[in-house]
């Protein structure tokens, strides 16, 4: 619904008295959702078994959704597994987890091995550091159930934390992943009459939100919380195991399969109702390696669906210089936000944090480097496997192993 914000240290009986106000806000809110049926819900989490404790606090947390029909796939992404292996005890504790090991390097590589053993309508992807709500499945099921256009859902995403200057540096200035966090479930198809390249947001309403470029879809989905209705997602080859974290374009796989679910005409909705709980990145190390992959595979991705339909090419070319001039005033807003020093004393809130010049700078920096990293990354798959494309199309041919 919202973001309620207020300043600690207060009383704990007006602690109380807020989150009591709240709680009847939300239940006066809330009525009784008709019933529809729901499709079967297929969950994959990729993992490189580098954050046992979050990891298994993100499967704790799939055990207590709501939907009556779903299962859980973990893809192990090591290249080979310890003699000592933790994920071993971690999954005897979540019998019903089924895990798949996918050798090759690369989420994009782990999410199409899950989507392989997938057996349910609908198939949903988050991330080993992300804790999903109880009600995260049945909402993403319901937006499926009520609108059979849309071939892509995604949710929102909110910190589990804010306890390191930079996570409140990320969630003020990046907050919703790329895009500003909005709490009104919205419906993006073809802008009609505009072409192919550009998309138009509506609410459920039927209002006009905004028409923007379908390379914009960032606004509305990030890879910790998206679902796809299987078979459109199979049809249209999964995921592009050139990019994405684990490979040299750092990124992008997700947004390149949700355009290309709407270059395809499909409909994508964005429903934040389907809530899940992401752990940024506590140190600014992480969050500056972030900002640079970030820029890397946005680009990577734009190279990425060049080369796999060359109409892309001469819609970019078309868009190109008023995505340029949005990105230009986006930019200069952001580096306005950093001229006056943060306020001394207590921690600043998530609202006041300035966005330092030099991240904002880091993410520009990476953005030319996104091309020439799709190609090594395409050159690494041909040499990991006898064929890039060969790669790709596996998802014709499944051969993951179940453990």
């Amino acid at each position: 619904m919202g973001v309620v914000e207020f300043d600690l240290p207060l009383d704990e009986a007006v602690v109380e008295r807020r989150l009591n106000d709240m709680d009847h806000d939300l239940l006066a809110a809330d009525p009784p959702a008709a019933r529809v049926d729901l499709p079967s819900i297929s969950v994959v989490v990729p993992t490189v078994v580098q954050r046992v404790p979050e990891l298994e606090r993100c499967l704790a947390s799939l055990t207590t959704t709501d939907h009556p029909r779903y299962e859980v796939i973990l893809v192990d992404n090591r290249p080979e597994r310890p003699t000592l292996d933790p994920l071993t005890g971690l999954v005897a504790r979540f019998p019903s987890v089924h895990v798949v090991h996918e050798p090759r390097p690369g989420i994009s590589a782990a999410r199409n091995a899950g989507l392989l053993a997938a057996s349910g309508e609908v198939v949903a992807f988050t991330d080993d550091d992300v804790q999903v709500d109880r009600h995260w499945l049945q909402a993403l099921g319901r937006r499926f159930a009520t609108h059979p256009d849309e071939v892509v859902v995604t949710g929102l995403v909110v910190p589990s934390e804010l306890e390191t200057p930079a996570q409140l540096q990320y969630e003020a200035h990046y907050g919703g992943f790329g895009g500003r966090r909005t709490f009104t479930p919205v419906h993006v198809e073809r802008a009609p009459g505009r072409g192919r390249g550009q998309v138009v947001a509506r609410g459920l309403d039927g209002e006009m939100l905004q028409v923007f470029a379908v390379y914009g879809i960032g606004t509305y989905g990030a890879g910790a919380n998206m679902a796809f209705r299987r078979h459109a997602l199979v049809a249209s080859g999964g995921f592009d195991p050139a990019l994405g974290t684990g490979t040299p374009a750092r990124g992008g796989e997700d947004l390149a399969a949700m355009i290309s679910a709407l270059w395809s005409g499909g409909a994508l909705g964005y429903e934040p109702a389907a809530l899940v709980h992401h752990r940024h990145r506590r140190d600014e190390a992480g969050l500056r390696r972030q900002m640079l992959a970030s820029g890397i595979g946005f680009t990577a991705m734009l190279a990425s669906l060049v080369v796999h339909d060359h109409h892309h090419l001469r819609t970019l070319l078309t868009l190109g210089p008023a995505a340029l001039r949005t990105m230009a005033r986006q930019t200069v807003s952001r580096m306005a936000q950093d001229r006056s020093a943060a306020t001394p004393g207590p921690q600043p809130s998530a609202r006041r944090t300035p966005a330092p010049r030099s991240l904002v700078a880091l993410e520009l920096s990476g953005m030319p480097l996104g091309a020439f990293a799709y190609v090594r990354s395409r050159a690494a798959l041909a040499r990991s496997s006898s064929d890039g494309r060969a790669a790709r199309r596996s998802l014709l041919n499944p051969s993951p192993s179940r453990s």
